[in-house]
């Protein structure tokens, strides 16, 4: 035996002086049970052969076959709880350390501090109920576009544009992500990180795919293109990026949604609710208007001039001129 393997048998003995569970004693007894039953079965085994009609005792055989199928699923489900259980102590625990100074203390708050206090309080944005998840929409519509300027700044020494709305930095595809990773990894929040890494990847890609699916489909234009990265579909999505969604999955749920959580919860509670309207009527109003602009500019492009009022102000109001800078990597079907 290795000496690291002999340290870590050393390291577990220690440990079981200071605490032993209940599942722990009573999984001791089910594995000796557990034996004996190989034990009995053992003995059992010869007695098959010597009734000369099987129908005599196919009751029998058949009741120990559905009793050992039953103990089976138990065991089963048993074991899925308390891998479910051990992840999520080794997931809490992680969190605490990673937020913990070295001289002691906290330097920030990690999920189960907005949980405890969501339990204690019960804010309007508790849990991942709708308030929160527009909060985060909104949230994440901004600092994605902010990321991602900052970036390209420090990739290629210049600010360009991520905007996906006419309105303001926003970008409603990061807001729709991190929605979308709320949702999906804020019942494993408190579990290991491999959990937000494989989540992120999945919920990520697809997201991607479908909003690039969709605006082709819609407007005939495309924001993306992988085509030219290795392992891409339809050069919608590519392994790289959607390794890059499952690092931001990890990142996301682990350190910046409990930091978006605490910034909700300092909204006044009277203003909260008529304010988280008021933004997502101001959101909508910013959508249609930004489709309807790019619409126009695909029109443009092949020469069909505004039919009505609404598209000739349109027209006038977002000339391909400030298209271009609001949407500079946005490219069209028949360019």
């Amino acid at each position: 035996m290795s000496e690291k393997k002999k340290r870590k048998q050393k390291k577990n003995k220690n440990y079981q002086v200071y605490y032993t569970g209940e599942m722990e004693k009573q999984s001791r007894i089910l594995l000796s049970t557990a034996k004996k039953t190989m034990e009995d079965m053992e003995s059992y085994y010869p007695t098959l052969l010597k009734d000369k009609n099987p129908e005599d005792i196919k009751d029998e055989v058949e009741g120990r076959k559905e009793s050992l199928k039953r103990t089976k699923k138990n065991i089963i489900k048993a074991y899925e709880m308390m891998f479910d259980i051990s992840d999520e102590l080794s997931g809490r625990w992680a969190d605490i350390l990673s937020a913990s100074k070295k001289g002691g203390g906290r330097k920030r708050k990690v999920n189960a501090d907005i949980d405890l206090y969501e339990m204690k309080t019960n804010p309007f944005a508790r849990g991942i109920n709708l308030y929160k998840i527009l909060w985060i929409i909104f949230i994440g519509s901004f600092a994605g576009v902010i990321i991602e300027m900052a970036w390209c700044l420090l990739r290629n020494g210049y600010i360009e544009s991520r905007r996906g709305m006419v309105w303001g930095p926003f970008n409603f595809l990061y807001g729709a992500g991190a929605a979308l990773l709320s949702i999906t990894l804020y019942r494993f929040r408190n579990h290991g990180q491999w959990v937000s890494f494989l989540g992120g990847m999945i919920v990520g890609s697809v997201l991607e795919y479908f909003c690039s699916w969709a605006q082709e489909l819609i407007i005939g234009s495309r924001s993306w293109d992988y085509s030219n990265v290795p392992f891409n579909i339809n050069g919608r999505i590519c392994l790289l990026y959607s390794v890059f969604w499952g690092i931001l999955g990890v990142v996301w749920i682990k350190r910046i949604f409990p930091l978006v959580s605490s910034l909700i919860q300092k909204i006044p509670g009277k203003i909260a609710k008529p304010l988280t309207w008021a933004c997502v009527i101001f959101f909508v109003v910013d959508l249609m208007v930004s489709g309807l602009a790019v619409w126009r500019w695909s029109k443009r492009m092949d020469n069909i001039p505004p039919k009505n009022i609404i598209t000739q102000t349109i027209d006038n109001r977002f000339d391909d001129e400030r298209m271009e800078r609001i949407f500079p990597n946005m490219v069209f079907g028949n360019e």
